[in-house]
C-alpha cells in the first residue's frame, strides 16, 4: 500500500525482528478517536487533541484519511481511501507521519493515482525512495536565473512566446480551443531532449484520460512521462492532491538534476474541487465562494517550479499549468490569480480558433516575461521584431475594413502581415524543430516569403522541412552559412525561383 510504514521485498522480516529485539516492557499511552459521520469523500472526528494537519490517519477497518480541518470539538479529514466498513463509531489512529509518494525512475512510462497506485494494469513500481506531496519551495540561493530554452515546436511559441526552462506559463482560453492539443504537442517536442515530462490530469473523464494516454503510447512520448489521474468521478480529495502528487514526481528528478516539464490539466478543475472539500469542511466562503487561501494554495505548488543552481544540481522544473475561463473572461477571480503567480500565459482565443487560425494563440494578450533571456542568440537575433511587425499589422489590418486607401509602405507591411499570420498557421501533433523554426524566421527576414499564396508558402515550408533532413545545418550557423543554405533548398520556388 502507498502508506504502508514498513519497507517492502521482504525486509520486513528484518525489521520486525529488530523490534522484537529491542522490545521492552513499559507503560504505553495511545492515542485514538471515533468517527462521527462520513459523507461526501469527507470524515468527522472527535478527539485526537494531538492531530496535526495533514496528518495521515488510519481507520479501523482499514480505511486511510488525512487531517485536513481542525476544530475546537472535532476534526475534518479527508479520505483518501474508504471501505465498506466505515461507520460512525468506527476507531481512528494517529500515524505521525505526512502524506508521500514513491519516486524515481521506474515512474517514467507509467499512469499512477495521486496515491501512487498503477492504474495501467501493470504491477506497482519497485521505488525506495519517498517524497512528501506537499512541501516547501526551494529557497531563493538554490535558484538560477532562467536562461536555457524549452523548446515547444510550436512556431508562435518559440518565436513570438518563447519559454525557457525553470518557468511557469500559463495556458488559458475558453473550453475547446486546443489549450491541451498545445500542452501535450509540447509534451511530443520534448523526445530526445533530455527532458521527463510529468502530465497531471484533474478531473477529466475518463474517454478524455484515455484519449491523452493513447496519444503519448502512439507517438512515443509515454516512455518519459509519467501521467497522473484523478478521474471526475474520483472523490474530491484524490481531484485535491493530484497536481501535488505530479509535482513530488517532478520535483525528485530536478533535485537529481534532471530537466522536468509538469502539465497541471487544468487548475481550474483543482480550484473547484478545493473549494468543495472546504464548503463541505464548514469554512468559511470568499470570492465567488472560494476560501480565502486559494491564491496560497496554488502559489506554493507553482513555487517549487524553477531552476536550480549549479551548487544544488542544476535541475529544472517548467510548469505548464492550464486554467479554463467562460466567454473569454480573464479578469475572472482564478485566472486573475494564476496569471499573478506565473511568469507569463498563452492566451487561446475562440474567435481566432472559428476562423481557422490554429493554434489560436492570441499574440495581443500573450506574454512570457523571463522566455526571451533564454532564447538561442540566433532565434532571438531573428525574432527580435518580428512579435511587435505582427501587432503592428494587426492594427493596420483594422483601418482597411473602413476602405481607407493605404500608402505603398503601408500596404507592404499589411502583405507581409498576411504572409506571417499564414506561416504561423500548424497543425496539431506536428511539433518542428528549433533548426526549422530559425530557417523559416531568416526566410521570411530576407524576403523569401514575399508571395502572399497560402499555397506557394505551404510548399516552401515543405521543402525547408524536407532539406533539414537531408542537408543538416547547425542552429549556431551565421546568416550568411543560412541564406547560402535556403538558396539551395528554395530555388525555383514562388518569386524568388531560379
Amino acid at each position: 500500500m502507498p502508506f504502508h510504514a514498513t519497507p517492502r521485498n521482504g525486509s520486513s522480516l528484518a525489521r520486525l525482528g529488530e523490534q522484537v529485539e529491542h522490545y521492552r516492557f513499559g507503560l504505553r499511552l495511545e492515542e485514538y478517536g471515533k468517527v462521527l459521520s462520513v459523507g461526501d469523500g469527507i470524515a468527522w472526528i472527535r478527539g485526537l487533541p494531538s492531530a496535526a494537519m495533514d496528518e495521515l490517519l488510519m481507520f479501523g477497518d482499514g480505511s486511510r484519511g488525512l487531517v485536513f480541518h481542525l476544530g475546537n470539538q472535532r476534526l475534518g479529514a479527508i479520505l483518501l481511501e474508504q471501505t465498506v466498513g466505515l461507520a460512525s463509531g468506527s476507531p481512528v489512529y494517529l500515524t505521525g507521519q505526512r502524506l508521500a509518494l514513491s519516486v524515481g525512475d521506474g515512474l517514467a512510462g507509467r499512469v499512477i493515482d495521486p496515491l501512487g497506485k498503477p492504474l495501467d494494469g501493470g504491477p506497482a513500481p519497485e521505488l525506495a525512495l519517498r517524497r512528501e506531496l506537499d512541501v516547501s519551495s526551494p529557497p531563493i540561493v538554490a535558484r538560477d536565473f532562467v536562461d536555457r530554452p524549452l523548446y515547444t515546436g510550436t512556431k508562435i511559441v518559440d518565436a513570438m512566446i518563447p519559454l525557457g526552462r525553470g518557468q511557469r506559463q500559463l495556458i488559458i482560453g475558453d473550453n475547446g480551443v486546443g489549450k491541451t492539443s498545445l500542452a501535450l504537442d509540447v509534451v511530443l517536442n520534448q523526445r530526445d531532449r533530455d527532458v521527463l515530462c510529468v502530465y497531471v490530469l484533474i478531473g477529466q473523464k475518463r474517454s478524455d484520460t484515455i484519449s491523452v494516454i493513447d496519444l503519448l503510447r502512439r507517438y512515443g512520448a509515454l516512455a518519459y512521462t509519467t501521467v497522473v489521474v484523478a478521474e471526475a468521478s474520483d472523490s474530491p480529495g484524490l481531484k485535491y492532491l493530484a497536481p501535488f502528487a505530479g509535482c513530488a514526481v517532478a520535483e525528485y528528478w530536478m533535485w537529481h538534476g534532471r530537466d522536468t516539464l509538469i502539465v497541471y490539466d487544468d487548475l481550474s478543475t483543482h480550484a473547484r474541487a478545493y473549494r468543495e472539500l472546504s464548503l463541505l469542511l464548514r469554512r468559511p466562503p470568499g470570492r465567488e465562494a472560494y476560501p480565502g487561501d486559494i491564491f496560497f494554495l496554488h502559489s506554493r505548488l507553482l513555487e517549487r517550479s524553477t531552476c536550480l543552481a549549479a551548487s544544488h544540481g542544476g535541475g529544472s522544473m517548467t510548469a505548464l499549468p492550464i486554467v479554463e475561463t467562460e466567454q473569454g473572461e480573464i479578469a475572472a477571480y482564478i485566472p486573475t490569480n494564476l496569471i499573478s503567480i506565473t511568469d507569463g500565459q498563452i492566451y487561446l482565443d475562440r474567435r481566432l480558433f472559428g476562423s481557422g487560425f490554429l493554434p489560436a494563440i492570441d499574440i495581443t494578450r500573450s506574454v512570457s516575461r523571463i522566455g526571451g533571456r533564454a532564447q538561442h542568440p540566433r532565434i532571438k537575433e531573428e525574432a527580435a521584431r518580428m512579435k511587435l511587425d505582427f501587432l503592428q499589422f494587426l492594427e493596420l489590418e483594422t483601418f482597411t475594413r473602413f476602405g481607407s486607401k493605404l500608402e505603398a509602405s503601408m500596404e507592404q507591411k499589411i502583405r507581409r502581415g498576411q504572409v506571417l499570420r499564414e506561416i504561423l498557421k500548424q497543425e496539431r501533433l506536428v511539433p518542428l524543430s528549433p533548426e526549422f523554426q530559425l530557417a523559416w524566421m531568416v526566410a521570411y527576414n530576407t524576403g523569401r516569403f514575399d508571395d502572399p499564396d497560402p499555397a506557394t508558402i505551404r510548399q516552401q515550408l515543405d521543402v525547408l522541412a524536407k532539406g533539414l533532413e537531408r542537408f543538416p545545418i547547425d542552429l549556431s550557423a551565421s546568416r550568411e552559412e543560412w541564406n547560402q543554405w535556403l538558396d539551395r533548398r528554395l530555388s525555383g520556388i514562388g518569386r524568388h525561383g531560379g
